[in-house]
């Protein structure tokens, strides 16, 4: 199998495994996929009053670091405007918000060893 779907296979996979583990922690799913002319963002989601944007990230393996090292200060930067552009587009510059992360590690046979959601992982 290409390089690329397996990539594309693992992302969605980790997208569905962060959705489920953020809705198990009460969360409300506002959207997932927000695109922007600064990126985007896998989902946004209502955490009592808090609005969280969520980068998540999974893995199969550690040969390009963990999931966690692979939020670049570049992403950071990226992910901040996004958020901020979807704060002022939706006029909620007054919200309560913060960018999160959800690490995912997967073995190679596609089993979950890790989901971790780790909040306020990127500052401004």
């Amino acid at each position: 199998m290409p390089k690329a779907n397996r990539r594309q296979r693992t992302g969605r996979r980790g997208e569905e495994l962060a959705v489920a583990k953020l809705a198990a922690l009460g969360c409300q799913i506002v959207t997932r996929n927000y695109r922007c002319p600064y990126g985007e963002v896998d989902i946004i989601c209502q955490d009592g009053s808090a609005l969280a944007f969520v980068e998540v990230r999974a893995r199969t393996g550690d040969d390009y670091g963990s999931p966690e090292e692979s939020v670049t200060p570049a992403k950071q930067a990226r992910l901040a405007n996004v958020a901020a552009h979807y704060l002022q587009e939706n006029e909620m510059e007054a919200s309560d918000w913060r960018i999160d992360l959800v690490a995912i590690e997967l073995d190679s046979d596609g089993s979950v060893r890790r989901v971790e959601w780790i909040k306020n992982a990127v500052t401004e």
